[in-house]
């Protein structure tokens, strides 16, 4: 399976993902856990169904440490009982952000105020910046049918 676009060796989209990348290097470098951040990735992208980036994160993850039983629990988050109170804040934040469509009001003034009591005001702009930054992630490459399957922990950095 190819994808439709090579967005890496396009010249418009190579410059988009340039841009992408440096974005992201800005919240990898913030006060913001990496678990935290790989579990937000996983979750958003499980929603918008981009096995590419669920390939990336969920071995990126593990390769870090993460435990099986919670990357495989990330779906249910819920019901599991194995996430921190500001990992579920942060997931809950994450689904809101990712889900915009589906309710009126965006991100309810629970879910920010839960994230607020987790996180410091940077840490929470680290947040809201990988929330947006992973959904234009999965949205290219859900556009693109960027096959999944092939990651290598660590390629892209």
């Amino acid at each position: 399976m190819d994808a439709r676009l090579n967005t890496f060796e396009n010249p418009v989209t190579s410059k988009v993902l340039r841009h992408l990348i440096s974005a992201g290097k800005v919240v990898g470098e913030s006060a913001l856990p990496a678990a935290t951040r790989e579990l937000v990735n996983i979750r958003a992208s499980q929603i918008n169904g981009c096995g590419f980036c669920l390939d990336m994160h969920t071995k990126d993850a593990a390769q870090a440490g993460e435990t099986s039983v919670r990357l495989n629990l990330v779906a249910a988050w819920r019901e599991a009982t194995v996430f921190t109170e500001a990992e579920r804040a942060a997931l809950e934040l994450a689904e809101q952000g990712t889900r915009l469509a589906d309710a009126a009001g965006g991100v309810s003034a629970e879910a920010w105020e839960n994230a607020a009591k987790h996180f410091d005001e940077d840490q929470l702009a680290a947040l809201v910046s990988l929330i947006a930054l992973i959904n234009t992630w999965n949205r290219l490459n859900v556009i693109t049918q960027l096959p999944a399957g092939d990651y290598q922990p660590g390629q892209f950095g």
